[in-house]
């Protein structure tokens, strides 16, 4: 079995060649980003069959703070992973294993912290949200299922997920998370429409979404089990703490990662708190286009997802024509997706947004919304992912720096700016106009900084 998984590590970061090697690692993590999606838009799909604009709302507003725990999975996750492939790149297999270890008791220990911060201050998060007196219960009952609850098991199931990844095993990565999304979705209509009360359908969808996280998480678990002692990636505490060098890399790239995260969740909310002040429909409608949007966007992150290791490794190695090769394609692959959806958004918006709700006011706004939004999904696949080679290369500081300017410099100010000058519909053209201005700064700072061997 250890023999096995060495020559698969093998043939995926050295021997395969690069289009093989990237659909190894990029098809399991696209699918489960999908299904990552489609399990969250499942709660939003369901709720909209009440034709309740308030319930659709409320789990709106808690989208942007669920995600945060995916953030703090990706502090350890991302900052793990990619150390992990970086050190398998220069042979030191026993401190990857150190690293792995260490990053998993990371996560545990900071979901435990945020679910119980987000237990203790329920009522100010949902007021600073925007949660008003028709949507506030709703939120209440969502939040404290997903992310009290349900925090420690989403954050520990995406951190194994990426480590596992770091390794080469994208499959066993990909398929944990699909058969927690494949789960909620299963969930969702038993919970909400048969066991639940009328009224009670939110909590319904939370409950779901709690216990597909749980299994997701159990799922992982016995993957490692599986793999024996002598994984890389293992609870085991006798592998004893990594090198002080290797514990200040995980935060490194890690917490860039998860602070690049909270900026982009952030920016949700901002629109969320700006769209509050149109009414209710606006909101739903907005949120309704926040999640349809993100369908080539997370195809974009599981195609980085895919390609990290890939290039963290042959960096480590000095492998410059597979790494540069292996940048190559992912590219490409990121921005043909991306126009393809540009086309089929722009062709097909209200079909797409019907799905979600079939109130007439709100389905036409959200249409036009997202014919506007989709016009940046080129833009935005291209800035995140050269933050993803910036972390694959180690170098933290510069993704972070790309992050904190894609957000705090351009995309927030310019919501605020395009709000005065344009009301509603400034909002919505924010994105596609900051992240021009991203995209040039990501390119700049990318052939300067870039490895040079």
């Amino acid at each position: 079995m250890k023999a096995n998984t060495a020559i698969s590590r093998e043939d995926v970061f050295q021997k395969l060649p690069i289009p093989t090697a990237l659909r190894v690692m990029v098809v399991p993590a696209i699918a489960s980003q999908l299904i990552v999606l489609i399990y969250n838009m499942a709660d939003t799909f369901y709720v909209g069959q009440t034709d309740n604009p308030y319930m659709v709302a409320s789990t709106s507003l808690i989208l942007p703070v669920f995600n945060i725990t995916l953030c703090l999975a990706g502090l350890a996750g991302v900052g793990g992973g990619a150390l992990i492939s970086r050190l398998l790149g220069q042979g030191q297999t026993d401190e990857a294993r150190r690293a792995g270890t260490f990053s998993l008791y990371l996560g545990a220990l900071i979901a435990a912290i945020f679910a119980v911060g987000m237990g203790l201050f329920m009522g100010p998060i949902l007021n600073l949200l925007g949660a008003g007196e028709n949507t506030y219960t709703y939120a209440r009952q969502y939040a404290l299922c997903v992310i009290v609850l349900g925090g420690i098991p989403t954050v520990l199931s995406n951190v194994q997920a990426n480590l596992i990844r770091s390794i080469g095993r994208s499959k066993e990565a990909g398929a944990g998370i699909i058969l927690g999304g494949l789960l909620n979705i299963a969930l969702d209509p038993l919970f909400m429409f048969v066991l639940m009360p009328d009224g009670l359908e939110v909590l319904g969808a939370g409950i779901a979404t709690c216990l597909s996280n749980c299994v997701a998480c159990l799922f992982f678990l016995i993957v490692l089990l599986r793999m024996g002692k002598g994984s890389i990636i293992t609870f085991n505490p006798k592998v004893g703490l990594p090198r002080k060098e290797s514990m200040i890399a995980v935060f490194a790239v890690g917490v860039p990662s998860a602070i690049t995260s909270f900026l982009f969740d952030m920016d949700y909310v901002v629109i969320d708190k700006l769209m509050v002040s149109y009414g209710d429909l606006a909101l739903a409608a907005v949120g309704i286009v926040l999640k349809v949007e993100r369908f080539p966007l997370n195809v974009g992150i599981g195609i980085c997802q895919g390609m990290l290791p890939l290039v963290a490794y042959n960096c480590a190695a000095r492998n410059k024509q597979r790494m540069e090769d292996t940048i190559r394609l992912a590219r490409t692959l990121g921005l043909v997706i991306a126009g393809i959806s540009v086309v089929l958004y722009e062709l097909f918006a209200v079909q797409f947004t019907r799905l979600f709700i079939s109130d007439t006011q709100t389905l036409e706004m959200a249409a036009q919304f997202l014919r506007i939004r989709v016009l940046a999904t080129p833009l935005m696949f291209l800035s995140f992912f050269t933050v993803y080679l910036f972390q694959s290369f180690g170098k933290g500081r510069i993704s972070l720096f790309l992050g904190v300017t894609r957000w705090l410099v351009f995309n927030i100010p310019m919501l605020f700016l395009l709000n005065t000058l344009f009301g509603m519909y400034g909002i919505v053209w924010s994105q596609a106009i900051a992240d021009i201005l991203t995209v040039a700064l990501s390119f700049f700072i990318y052939y300067r900084h870039r490895p040079r061997f």
